[in-house]
């Protein structure tokens, strides 16, 4: 050894001071030694713990412990390992232990080496490790559970899906096929007016005549509004077929015609701009009927109705302009949507779809429709229609 090196403490204060409880017994238990770490965790002296028998120091359940497994292996193997016992303080609460012995012969008979080691460290590191495990075993239970509950109303949600598909399409079949049936009888009864109203008649029969007509056209118009409606609702959305056309030239000739559905109205037509337009006429002109239709059944009919069509240079607008009761704001955020405006006992209103069908038939062209209402101004509607090929 190095002279420079400081000399180790003697074997008396390596024993005495060592960092874990040391004890020495006779083969009956009897303590023969205890280092000053055993006596201060236990709270005895050390000279009070000589003579008496180490397992008197432990619980009854320690002793049964003693008697049964460790003080047998002591005898038969030598030794034991990390043995957890409870011993009883002087204050008599528990303290537990890890116990590691060996059996040693000596010239004057056996002993026993008992080293003893704290365990609070220890098991407060144990019960974090549980508490993390149980905490893991929790969380797993919750994302099983979890994943679970995902998977049934992922099934619920997909049955659900299946049901309202089926249900949309035989609505759309059903819509199709009584749109289809009933435009049969009406297409007669429209015919048979028409030819009745050649020949000559009292002029209370060319009323019931006029009336007949009208009311099988409002049909038709009723028919053709279930059917985009019931297409836009299952998310077919509303087909269309755009074109270059003259809007001011199609505009007039709808104008026209509505003339001669709504004699009771004064329809007149104003043209903005010049050039050709990229939609679809025929919707187009679904949407001017549907828009002058509402104006006959909210305007004041003493007062013009004016539809302008308007050609600028990235659009085409038509405007739909009535003086009458101005809609009340509560009602503009659900103008749009069907019935949700509009009285049932109307001879020009249908079932409350043509808003909407508007607003559809515009986006389907890549446009939209806004409103304006005041008591000042009346009541104008906004068709814009993005004037490219799309």
């Amino acid at each position: 050894m190095s002279t420079d090196e400081p000399p180790l403490p003697d074997p008396q204060t390596l024993f005495e001071g060592a960092p874990c409880g040391l004890v020495v017994t006779k083969e009956d238990g009897t303590i023969l030694r205890a280092n000053l770490t055993f006596s201060y965790w236990i709270g005895f002296d050390s000279d009070a713990l000589i003579g008496r028998r180490f397992q008197d120091l432990l619980t009854m359940g320690g002793r049964i412990f003693h008697q049964t497994h460790w003080a047998p292996l002591m005898r038969m193997q030598g030794s034991v390992a990390e043995v957890k016992l409870d011993l009883v303080h002087k204050d008599k609460h528990s303290v537990t232990m890890l116990l590691n012995g060996v059996r040693r012969e000596h010239a004057s008979g056996a002993f026993y080496e008992l080293a003893l080691f704290g365990t609070t460290d220890r098991d407060k590191y144990e019960r974090e490790l549980l508490s993390a495990r149980k905490i893991a075993e929790d969380l797993l239970r919750e994302k099983t559970a979890a994943e679970t509950a995902l998977q049934q109303a992922q099934r619920e949600l997909n049955t659900a899906y299946e049901k309202a598909k089926r249900r949309a399409t035989f609505a759309e079949q059903m819509v199709a096929i009584v749109s289809h049936d009933l435009k049969n009888p009406l297409t007669a009864i429209k015919m048979a007016s028409d030819i009745l109203a050649r020949g000559e008649h009292t002029a209370k029969h060319v009323k019931m005549l006029g009336h007949i007509s009208q009311s099988a056209s409002r049909a038709e118009r009723m028919i053709a509004d279930l059917l985009d409606f019931t297409l836009a609702r299952v998310g077919r959305g509303i087909a269309i077929t755009p074109a270059s056309v003259d809007l001011h030239a199609f505009v007039s000739l709808s104008v026209d015609e509505l003339r001669i559905t709504f004699p009771e109205a004064t329809l007149l037509h104003q043209r903005v701009g010049s050039g050709s337009a990229y939609l679809d006429a025929d919707r187009a002109q679904q949407i001017i009927g549907n828009l002058v239709a509402n104006s006959v059944a909210y305007g004041d009919l003493k007062q013009p109705i004016i539809v302008t069509s308007r050609i600028e240079e990235d659009q085409a607008v038509v405007w739909v302009h009535n003086q009458g009761a101005v809609i009340p704001a509560s009602l503009m955020a659900t103008l749009f949507e069907p019935m949700t405006r509009g009285t049932t006992d109307s001879d020009a209103r249908s079932v409350g779809l043509g808003l909407f069908i508007v607003r559809e038939i515009a986006r389907s062209h890549g446009g939209d429709v806004a409103v304006s209402s005041s008591a000042e101004e009346g009541t104008t509607f906004d068709v814009h229609f993005p004037n490219i090929q799309i």
